[in-house]
């Protein structure tokens, strides 16, 4: 089986943490985990030049997410986020009873950043944005969060690893401002659930006092000391995404050779339609053959199927599969 439909990185994480993890002292497992996650918070910290008490860590970025939709989205007016975008905002924002309001991407997938100029209770994009891959320059970024003082704007960066540019800086202007990532992609641990944010000082006590209000240990200890040495490694780090985003370069062009078209990715996955075979059958036929992409059967992306990029070899793979497939369409 080829899968290549859930984001995650097809490259083992840090040789030291796996080291770690081999090594690890079962008998620490009968206690309970810093709650304070002190030692991962630090590492994060440090490696992004902030101050610690500016980090927030969570159960992966679904987690850090959900309490900030808790913490912050409570007013009666509308949180607004895209259309076309993760597919657990709209979750969150129903299962905390949020007022929410979409707002259309443009017709080549892009934020229009004056869409968010009007009365809200909250923002939350993804940047790159998902399942589209496009990166929205910081620019517009900082236009939004700057037309909104008064409430929270929230920046999902679970891509902004591959070929992106953070947001981070804007913090040193900006207090409303709360920037998401995880180390479920470019760092290669999708099973260890660790995600992250990074803020104004009080915006992350807000956060930490409604986490400790009904559970404080939530990040388990074989995590916190893994994460650590996840973040200390960064020429492995640099190596896989670097591996990722040639990979996706290089398959970009195969695609279009095939008659694909897609938005111009900067995340690890391309988001492809075909001039001629709808997304559904190409879906199905992948999946006979047993690769596994992500198909949506909703408005505006039904002809399009979502490609994580996996190693050569299993893009290879998957680029014979559609060549075939097309070729007898």
């Amino acid at each position: 089986m080829i899968k290549l439909n859930t984001n995650e990185c097809p490259y083992p994480p840090a040789p030291g943490v796996a080291r770690l993890a081999a090594g690890m002292d079962c008998n620490a497992i009968r206690l309970y985990p810093d709650s304070n996650t002190a030692s991962l918070t630090c590492a994060l910290a440090d490696y992004y030049h902030v101050k610690k008490e500016q980090v927030f860590v969570g159960v992966g970025s679904d987690d850090v997410l959900s309490m900030a939709f808790l913490t912050f989205f409570n007013g009666s007016l509308p949180i607004l986020f895209p259309d076309v975008t993760y597919s657990f905002y709209d979750v969150w924002a129903k299962l905390y009873r949020i007022p929410y309001k979409t707002c259309p991407l443009d017709e080549s997938w892009h934020i229009n950043p004056n869409d968010y100029k009007q009365p809200n209770g909250g923002i939350i994009f993804p940047n790159p944005n998902a399942p589209t891959g496009l990166l929205e320059s910081l620019d517009t970024v900082e236009e939004i969060v700057k037309a909104n003082p008064g409430v929270v704007v929230i920046v999902d960066e679970a891509y902004i690893d591959f070929g992106g540019v953070s947001a981070l800086p804007l913090l040193e202007k900006y207090d409303n401002l709360l920037i998401v990532q995880t180390f479920s992609k470019s760092r290669a641990m999708a099973g260890m659930r660790i995600g992250f944010c990074i803020g104004n000082e009080r915006l992350i006590q807000y956060l930490k006092d409604v986490k400790f209000s009904f559970n404080s240990y939530t990040i388990n200890m074989p995590s916190q000391v893994i994460g650590v040495e996840a973040v200390r490694d960064e020429a492995y780090f640099k190596e896989i995404t670097g591996k990722i985003i040639a990979t996706r370069e290089r398959i970009k062009n195969v695609l279009r050779d095939l008659k694909f078209t897609f938005p111009d990715s900067c995340a690890n996955f391309i988001f492809a339609s075909h001039e001629a075979v709808p997304a559904k059958e190409i879906f199905t036929k992948l999946r006979e053959r047993d690769i596994y992409v992500r198909y949506w059967d909703k408005p505006r992306i039904s002809n399009s199927v979502r490609i994580t990029i996996g190693t050569d070899a299993q893009m290879d793979a998957l680029t014979d599969a559609l060549r075939e497939i097309c070729n007898n369409a």
